[in-house]
């Protein structure tokens, strides 16, 4: 049975939780088994509040990233919109 240090057990927990990736792909890229990650993750959820501003982030991004698709399909159809009336002036 191999050791694991607690430092690289935090280090796999932080990438498990903020990666996006699969907890199976992130334990097999680490060498572990996905049920060693999962019991290093329920072990490390005291902390959650490391996750908790991630989460936010990444909501707030999707959020973002919504707004400007929408402001720049918005600002098409006013170029659009200008174009057509200006050729209807001539």
């Amino acid at each position: 049975m191999i050791r694991h240090t607690e430092e690289f057990k935090q280090e796999a927990v932080r990438i498990a939780l903020t990666s996006g990736l699969p907890r199976g792909r992130v334990a097999s890229d680490l060498g572990i088994g996905k049920s060693t990650l999962g019991k290093w993750l329920s072990q490390h959820r005291p902390s959650d509040q490391e996750v908790a501003p991630q989460a936010d982030l990444a909501r707030e991004n999707e959020r973002l990233r919504l707004e400007n698709r929408i402001l720049k399909e918005e600002r098409d159809v006013l170029k659009k919109a200008t174009q057509f009336f200006a050729s209807q002036r001539s």
